[in-house]
């Protein structure tokens, strides 16, 4: 069996190990002209769940790799209000001390850089899909803008929310916008930086519930361990000056309507101005971290979701991660839920190369399956982030945001409901 990847990104590269260590043919096909085509520098958070389909499909030795690259576990969870007071918080460190079912953080291009490790004669760059075609063979042959072409058994298109297999494979598909729009930036770990933020928000990763719906997050990363480790740098010398520098990323969401402007093209400058004008009565030391954060490490997204589809018939062109569920960031899902595929439809994959299943009814099996988890994923992280929710209205969302709180601090208050909802959190996370 030859399989063809659409995508160079955190699922197909996970799909592509397990193929190559079951000695099926793999071939990767990435529009980015270069490996470091990804400059954005922000992190991806990497669920238990996420790490377990992971260390499924690569290598120990770079699964190895990969928790040497992580940023130190977040310590806390924690809950506050934009004056910084806390309403909760969960302390994680118990489960956060185990390399495979705690929460990780990476930065996105370095993760993709300990992926296409093993990988380097694999992966074709500069090749953007036009489109595919159906052999009479019952190949697949995948046309690239430059002219040239491939063929193979199976086509998986991983190309991310702006798919070209799945505009042809499944025109029906469509992606909505949530209302929502978001901004954010990192800050260097200065001892300045640092000390805006209070011991548990440093240690942890903290959500902000504001008025008028609008939300936040902060999160540190620390690097340290990788760097000052000897044996870090004995076993992957070549990986050393790929560690990432320690930093304080920051991001705010709200609905359209509450945006003083539209974020899109605007500059750096102009989207730091957006930021601290939204944050204008919020904790001076938000103000602070967004002031002092460099213009150029500040973006903007358009917060889009896919709508669930109906079965289809199967074939062997088939489709995973963005590519087919595109899910807000709400529930920090989508990297995990990428993972989950790739472990999942490599496995149909090598059955159906060793002749244990017919390939269509293997990647049937992978797509239904892949379908019932990703729809409550995207159902999910749509609820977190809904212009329509009463959060965003001015009467409702303070009556809602003020009941939200109380109960909050209510769990806080009490151990045996605080443990209650932490465990339903972890089992949540624990589950993608």
């Amino acid at each position: 069996m030859k399989v063809l990847i659409v995508g160079a990104g955190t699922g197909g590269l996970a799909l592509a190990h397990l193929l190559k260590q079951a000695g099926i043919g793999v071939a990767m096909y990435e529009c980015d002209v270069a490996p470091n085509a990804d400059t954005g520098g922000y992190r991806v958070g990497i669920s238990p769940a996420g790490s377990r389909a992971l260390k499924a499909c690569i290598p120990s030795e770079l699964y190895d790799l990969y928790i040497a690259t992580c940023a130190r576990s977040p310590r806390y969870f924690n809950m506050l209000t934009e004056q910084l007071r806390e309403v909760l918080s969960f302390d994680v460190d118990d489960a956060g001390s185990n390399a495979l079912d705690g929460e990780k953080n990476i930065v996105r291009k370095t993760l993709r850089r300990v992926l296409l490790r093993g990988l380097e004669d694999d992966v074709f760059f500069g090749k953007a899909l036009e489109s595919y075609t159906s052999n009479a063979d019952g190949s697949v042959t995948a046309c690239f803008q430059d002219g040239s072409r491939a063929t193979g058994d199976v086509l998986v298109g991983a190309d991310g929310t702006s798919s070209t297999v799945r505009k042809q494979r499944l025109p029906e598909a469509r992606l909505e916008d949530t209302g929502m729009l978001s901004l954010g930036g990192k800050v260097a770990m200065t001892a300045e930086a640092k000390a805006l933020l209070s011991d548990k928000m440093f240690e942890g990763m903290s959500l902000i519930m504001a008025p008028m719906g609008f939300g936040a997050i902060i999160h540190s990363l620390e690097f340290a361990g990788g760097r000052s480790d000897p044996g870090f740098a004995a076993r992957w010398p070549d990986f050393v000056e790929a560690l990432d520098e320690d930093s304080i990323g920051w991001g705010i969401w709200g609905a359209r309507q509450n945006f003083p402007r539209d974020p899109a093209g605007l500059s750096g400058e102009q989207l730091r101005a957006l930021g601290l004008e939204i944050s204008r009565t919020w904790h001076p030391h938000l103000q602070a971290l967004i002031r002092m954060t460099e213009p150029s490490t500040i973006h903007n997204i358009k917060i889009r979701t896919s709508v669930p589809l109906a079965p289809w018939t199967s074939s062997n062109v088939t489709l995973l991660g963005d590519a087919v569920h595109t899910m807000t960031p709400g529930r920090g899902a989508g990297a995990n839920t990428a993972l989950r595929d790739a472990a999942l439809l490599g496995r149909m994959l090598v059955e159906a190369n060793q002749g244990r299943k017919p390939l269509i009814d293997a990647i049937h099996a992978y797509e239904v399956e892949m379908l019932r988890y990703s729809a409550e994923a995207v159902r999910e992280s749509k609820k977190q982030m809904d212009a329509g929710d009463l959060a965003h209205r001015p009467i409702a969302g303070r009556f809602q945001l003020a009941l939200m709180r109380g109960v909050m601090r209510i769990i806080n208050a009490i151990p045996a409901l605080k443990r209650r909802a932490f465990r339903k959190m972890m089992r949540v996370r624990g589950e993608n």
